[in-house]
């Protein structure tokens, strides 16, 4: 009888276990353990992709700007992949579902790809921030202020970007 009981009790503290993690889980909008960052391969079309793994803070916001910066740093040096930049680097991420705004640095307007290399860079930020939950769009600015290309004139970037986009 004894052992029945601890059986019940232990059953009933898994189930409560297992509904303060979905509960949790689910505050967090969905995000698990780890995020998929997209790059485009040199041919221009081609997206690949690698998965990072999080820390401990998991709300949109905090996931969202780790999300930016893995993309904007790209895939490891050893993979062939259109990159932003050398120096580029996040300001800061803001979200307001289903729109993410990223500000780059002013590095970002130093690239020398042209359209198939703007193309390229945005194409696996964008692809990276609308993978996560709740965002559908990407609005850049560069230094904190709207641009409405990049110096080359090849990307518009006054409107807010999405996977339609390409």
């Amino acid at each position: 009888m004894r052992s029945a009981r601890a059986l019940v009790l232990f059953l009933v503290l898994a189930a409560a276990a297992l509904l303060a993690y979905e509960f949790v889980r689910n505050r967090s909008g969905g995000i698990g353990s780890s995020i998929p960052v997209y790059y485009t391969e040199l041919d221009g079309q081609t997206m690949g992709s690698y998965t990072v793994t999080l820390g401990p803070a998991r709300d949109l916001q905090s996931v969202a700007f780790y999300a930016a910066t893995q993309a904007v740093a790209g895939p490891p040096q050893d993979v062939e992949a259109i990159r932003f930049p050398p120096g580029t680097f996040v300001h800061s991420v803001a979200v307001a579902a289903p729109l993410v705004t990223v500000d780059l640095s002013g590095d970002v307007k130093n690239g020398a790809g042209g359209s198939f290399g703007e193309s390229g860079e945005f194409k696996g930020l964008v692809w990276t921030m609308t993978a996560l939950p709740q965002i559908q769009a990407v609005r850049v600015t560069v230094d904190g202020a709207p641009l409405a290309t990049l110096p080359g004139g090849h990307l518009e970037l006054d409107e807010p970007l999405d996977r339609s986009s390409w």
